[in-house]
């Protein structure tokens, strides 16, 4: 048996593969649900009921969406270039850092220009935190997954060590926690009284911006062959390793935007568990969506409606929570496969 490339896959390929890799996903689910005693068309309605039964729950179910769009559009970025961005957990708590810094008051200035000046600070400390890793991958081919990776659990460490000395909140009780972010520094909410605030839009905008850039822009164009094939790429005359660098400053500082929302809009100060995970589950967006910008944005929603109808149906239904994770662990490598085979068909011999 071998794996042919198909010339052009049609059209109802592309399309029915994802469709049965989603069926296969539900009905192994639906094992796991009958093994726990509970109906799984009951369960699947309790979930699609808690993810956006309600103003309430669709509201939750963006909140929780938006981290990841931020992370998702990250590692889509430099996965496109085949630049292995395992980091963006460490980019998002560099961000909040920097956020929590310039906004508990160390810059007096309005609203309307402080929360900008945020952004582009969080922004620029993410990019520089990825930039460190891929010159060392281009300059002396030091595998990005490892340095990346490793950089999550020193981001951790660096920010429990300011919780515990310079960024520790007086007022805090001895908690590990930052003070407060000023008011000016605060993204207002969309909808009063509901906890979605307008780091939705700038996400949303975000991925029309990356989307702009991967599709109409010479650095989207060099991006892709890069990810392609770097070897073809330099022989054309591409400046591989300059491609690879703009490609880490974006990627590293749409992660780190994650944070700032988080912090400005959300919580309003830091913490160790201010991420339960966004940076690692932003691959798994960023896969659904094949390393589309605009399809981050679907399987953002998709995995945070997962995990969010998930609570309430753990309540509801007394069915462990983590049939969530085997869920979004189960779609991502069906996805996967369903997508190998639609673009490849398998040869007998």
């Amino acid at each position: 048996m071998r794996l042919e490339p198909r010339p052009q896959p049609p059209l109802g390929v592309l399309l029915l593969y994802p469709l049965a890799a989603v069926a296969v996903t539900l009905a192994l689910v639906s094992l796991l649900v009958l093994a726990a005693g509970a109906s799984p068309l009951s369960v699947l309605g309790l979930v699609l009921k808690g993810a956006a039964g309600s103003q309430f729950a669709l509201m939750e179910t963006l909140t929780r969406a938006t981290p990841l769009i931020f992370t998702g559009l990250a590692v889509a970025v430099a996965f496109r270039a085949r630049l292995w961005n395992i980091g963006a957990e460490a980019q998002l708590y560099i961000g909040a850092v920097v956020t929590v810094v310039l906004g508990t008051g160390a810059l007096p200035l309005p609203s309307i220009v402080l929360i900008p000046v945020i952004m582009i600070a969080a922004m620029a400390a993410g990019a520089l935190l990825l930039l460190g890793p891929t010159l060392l991958k281009t300059r002396f081919g030091v595998d990005e997954v490892v340095t990346t990776l490793l950089l999550n659990f020193i981001a951790l460490l660096f920010v429990s060590m300011l919780l515990e000395g310079p960024l520790k909140d007086p007022t805090g009780l001895g908690w590990p926690q930052s003070s407060r972010v000023v008011a000016d520094a605060q993204l207002p909410r969309i909808v009063t009284g509901r906890r979605l605030h307008y780091g939705f839009v700038v996400a949303l905008a975000a991925a029309l911006c990356v989307w702009v850039v991967m599709k109409k822009t010479v650095l989207g164009y060099e991006m892709r062959a890069v990810g392609h094939n770097a070897e073809a790429a330099r022989f054309a005359g591409m400046p591989v390793n300059s491609v690879l660098a703009k490609t880490a400053l974006l990627s590293g500082g749409l992660a780190a935007l994650a944070g700032f929302s988080e912090v400005s809009g959300l919580k309003g100060n830091l913490t160790l568990d201010l991420s339960p995970g966004f940076g690692y589950s932003g691959i798994v967006v960023a896969m659904l969506a094949m390393l589309n910008p605009i399809g981050v944005v679907v399987s953002a929603i998709f995995v945070a409606g997962i995990f969010v109808g998930a609570d309430a149906m753990s309540r509801a239904a007394k069915v462990p929570s983590y049939i969530a994770d085997v869920m979004v662990a189960t779609a991502l490598l069906t996805m996967v496969t369903a997508l190998l085979f639609a673009r490849f068909r398998v040869r007998w011999r």
